[in-house]
């Protein structure tokens, strides 16, 4: 029998309503979604009750026909209670009882998580990570978050700070990211490759020489992840170096991952599932020689498999792990 999913993905600058059906066997559809800016709080907390109104009564569905509601948003939030806890990006979404006012509109069953372990129960229910017990999954986008899938099952910690790989250091020196200087996040995040970028092109300026990619100090603030892997792509020697690092580091990070978690496959997304042509070779050489043998052997590393359709996806993937 399939069961009617609704997703509410909370960003910075866009919010989304998506309604979804889950099959007898276990595939989901996105049937549709409504797309709107994020306001101030109180309006878009309005919105969201409109857009849920409007999407269902356009699909013919009723509030008692939707077996659960999922909520995807930036953290910091205590997922136990369903509140959002003032996250960065949302200025003004202090202690927002988001999910009380939702069950109490609409009398279905909700529930939320940082947008991290959102993505990790995509990929484990519906991607890359499908089938698995022990997965772990990593953003690499922007910044590097990350969510596990411990025992089949999300673990999001004790107050739902587990799994903040980004903040890990790997080394004394280096592109600053979660706020420290040599953090996994700032290796390997689209933040991090821009540092790094700016850093070498500096030097490389001035020692008069001129790179390709960026043959002035006017164009460096223009450098971001992107240029370096476009010029990558392209054989830029100085561009491949900066991948390079970036995959060696990546390789160090994992390794710790791999040792502690023996998780069955990282999937990754982002940044990594679009350029794993230059990343995944010096990644998997440091993990050849610094994780333990037998768990490396049963771990895979792997682009996440759902694309752009992973914040619709998530969203609903934590309606379907209610179920």
């Amino acid at each position: 029998m399939e069961k009617i999913l609704l997703g509410i993905d909370i960003g910075g600058t866009k919010c989304a309503v998506i309604l979804g059906v889950v099959d007898a066997s276990g595939e989901l559809t996105v049937r549709d979604r409504i797309r709107f800016d994020t306001l101030p709080v109180a309006q878009t907390l309005d919105r969201i009750v409109s857009c849920i109104e409007e999407i269902t009564d356009k699909n013919g569905v009723k509030p008692k026909q939707v077996a659960a509601i999922g909520i995807s948003c930036g953290g910091p939030l205590d997922s136990r209670r369903g509140v959002i806890l003032s996250p960065p990006n949302l200025p003004g979404w202090d202690n927002i009882e988001i999910v009380a006012l939702l069950e109490k509109k609409f009398g279905v069953r909700t529930a939320i998580q940082n947008d991290a372990n959102a993505c990790a129960l995509a990929e484990w229910k519906f991607g890359a990570g499908r089938g698995t017990r022990n997965m772990v999954f990593m953003t690499f986008g922007t910044g590097l978050g990350a969510g596990l899938i411990l025992n089949g099952q999300l673990y999001p910690g004790t107050n739902d700070n587990g799994g903040e790989l980004g903040h890990i250091r790997l080394s004394d020196f280096g592109p600053v990211g979660y706020g420290k200087a040599g953090s996994f996040e700032g290796f390997c995040s689209g933040s991090g490759i821009a540092q790094m970028a700016r850093t070498r092109i500096s030097e490389k300026l001035q020692m008069g020489e001129k790179p390709a990619m960026c043959p002035s100090a006017d164009l460096l603030d223009t450098v971001t992840a992107a240029t370096v892997a476009e010029w990558a792509n392209k054989g830029d020697r100085l561009a491949l170096e900066i991948f390079e690092t970036s995959g060696t580091y990546l390789g160090k990070g994992l390794s710790l991952v791999i040792d502690i978690l023996n998780p069955e496959v990282i999937v990754i997304g982002s940044i990594y599932a679009r350029c794993e042509n230059l990343l995944a070779s010096p990644a998997n050489r440091v993990i050849e020689r610094e994780a333990l043998p037998l768990a490396r052997r049963v771990c895979r590393v792997v682009p996440a498999g759902l694309g752009e359709a992973i914040g619709d996806i998530a969203a609903l993937s934590v309606a379907a792990n209610i179920l």
